[in-house]
């Protein structure tokens, strides 16, 4: 069993979702984890559930993460939003909006927290991508490009740590139980022209092999292995959750 007891963790957008699945599976290792959110009622609650610490931000402002040192053990860059539109109708702000939030804070996230992890010789930097960094779909511009952006970084980090005690790696899930893939449904439905009830089974879950939605816990299972002493060798991989979408 991964022990990671003297650790530090911060975990973001760890207030619901994948998030809280990976703060409560890290928590429960014994790592002292901070959880990062906008949501700042939802942080405090589940950082008081687990023995941690909330840290309320607004992860697309990045000028408060622009001189940031993050004193931590293991990074999970998990914060992310969705939005679902043809590109021509895409508005340049939303889409700035989730290239700040999902590629430019984890770089700034990163940066802050190597240091610290440098001097220690030890660091995880888990970033929860997607099947969509590996592969592309329809009307989410956006963010396909910003987990591409994110498996690049994540490479680049692994490169650059390995020789210092720090490795880097992507998780990559499908379409994971989650309020966020909820939202998305409604969303599907109106671009795709079809009832909300046919879009699990006529959108998203078309190129899976296996016909269900990935549970958080799944995530978080495969973060804790990343983040422990036996993962060690592990680093510039990432690691598809996604019923066999990208085997195709």
């Amino acid at each position: 069993m991964t022990d990671l007891h003297g650790r530090r963790a911060l975990v973001t957008g760890g207030a619901s979702g994948i998030g809280a699945a990976c703060a409560r599976e890290l928590a429960s290792a014994g790592a002292r984890v901070t959880v990062a959110d906008v949501d700042r009622a939802s942080a405090e609650a589940l950082a008081a559930e687990i023995g941690g610490e909330a840290w309320h931000v607004d992860l697309s402002d990045l000028r408060a993460l622009a001189d940031a040192r993050i004193d931590v053990d293991i990074l999970v860059n998990n914060a992310g939003v969705q939005h679902v539109s043809p590109i021509e109708d895409f508005a340049p702000e939303r889409f700035s909006f989730i290239l700040r939030l999902m590629l430019e804070a984890p770089f700034l996230l990163i940066r802050a927290a190597l240091p610290g992890m440098y001097d220690r010789g030890f660091g995880r930097v888990i970033n929860v991508s997607s099947v969509h960094g590996l592969r592309a779909s329809a009307y989410k511009a956006a963010y396909v490009a910003a987990k591409h952006g994110l498996e690049g970084l994540s490479k680049v980090t692994a490169l650059e740590g390995g020789p210092r005690g720090v490795t880097s790696n992507c998780i990559d899930p499908g379409y994971v139980r989650t309020p966020l893939v909820e939202k998305q449904i409604a969303d599907q439905a109106r671009v795709h022209g079809i009832p909300e009830e046919e879009v699990l089974a006529t959108v998203m879950l078309t190129e899976s092999a296996i016909k269900r939605l990935v549970e958080p816990s799944e995530v978080a299972s495969l973060a804790l292995w990343l983040a422990g002493d036996s993962a060690g060798m592990v680093t510039g991989a990432s690691y598809t959750i996604d019923g066999g979408w990208s085997a195709r």
